[in-house]
């Protein structure tokens, strides 16, 4: 879920609330006398409990919880839709369903997204085909391509933020951030199922040298040349990230310590730059700042093997 759950939940609490403030507010100044209040009395009063049990539970809400709030605010929609007294009531609506199209488009992937504003527009519509009222259909039409351009605009922004967040802007890898989210569900994965999971500390040796003497637009392009070097060699499954200054991290799902080794002799025969490493392999019980400490330690013992004329 991009943004988090809290973030999903605080919002659709706000969400919640606003809508039973209008419902509220149409119900106290009705535009006609068939508008249905007690039916926005009761819209108003589900709303601000849905606000309220939102808001108190936004820590600890689960996907599930979220995707009920949402396709229960469509149901409401569609009925609202249904009970409007005039056109200008359905047509109304409009804001209410934009808002709920670009807040899935914000927190959900983009698929389930499309799922919910199709869900939303299904029932909307549906309930607005069974309104009393006519002659609203060129209006409701605009708004419903307005509430699907909305969402797949907004999608993509919500995936090119959330890949941004991740990203180092230098080499194009993970960062240290979404380096080590993942890195987390993988070593959560691991102590699941009992697979072997290793991970990986890369930092270059005389780095700064090569900044001092040939500029930091050389130690840039020598980053980026390991990255895009490196990232050939690796699976898949298999996630490098940049940690930070000339230090790299790998995390190898379902890779034993032996493995682990193989790899790195072949990420050694890929570029010419001297690096040392350290490795970790999960044991159980392991947190992800633990198994990086066991890295750290193995890496600094290489490195001043190398300074004593071991081996790297």
């Amino acid at each position: 879920m991009h943004g988090g759950r809290t973030g999903a939940a605080a919002l659709l609490a706000l969400l919640y609330g606003v809508s039973a403030a209008l419902c509220a507010i149409g119900a106290l100044t009705p535009m006609s006398t068939r508008t249905p209040v007690p039916l926005l009395w009761a819209l108003a009063a589900t709303g601000a409990a849905g606000a309220g049990l939102l808001w108190l539970r936004r820590d600890r809400l689960g996907p599930a919880a979220v995707h009920a709030a949402v396709l229960l605010m469509s149901a409401l929609v569609g009925l609202l839709a249904w009970r409007s007294a005039t056109a200008a009531g359905v047509v109304g609506l409009g804001p209410a369903m934009v808002t709920l199209g670009v807040f899935t488009a914000h927190f959900l992937p983009r698929r389930t997204a499309r799922l919910h504003v199709a869900v939303l527009l299904v029932l909307a519509g549906a309930g607005a085909l069974a309104a009393e009222p006519t002659g609203f259909l060129p209006a409701w039409l605009t708004t419903s391509v307005t509430v699907v351009a909305l969402t797949e605009v907004q999608a993509r922004m919500a995936a090119e933020l959330h890949r941004a967040a991740g990203t180092d802007p230098l080499t194009g890898l993970a960062n240290r951030r979404a380096w080590e989210a993942e890195t987390g569900r993988g070593l959560a994965h691991a102590a699941r199922t009992g697979e072997p999971l290793t991970v990986a500390v890369l930092d270059l040796d005389g780095f700064k040298a090569v900044n001092d003497t040939e500029g930091h637009g050389a130690g840039d392009a020598l980053l980026r040349d390991l990255a895009r070097r490196w990232s050939a060699e690796l699976r898949r499954a298999d996630l490098l990230g940049r940690h930070g200054g000339d230090e790299f991290v790998l995390c190898l799902p379902d890779t034993d310590e032996g493995r682990a080794r193989d790899l790195l002799v072949r990420l050694r025969s890929s570029h010419p730059a001297p690096w040392s490493a350290g490795t970790a392999t999960a044991r159980p019980g392991d947190s992800l700042d633990e198994l990086l400490r066991r890295a750290d330690a193995d890496l600094y013992r290489h490195k001043r093997s190398r300074t004593t004329g071991g081996p790297r």
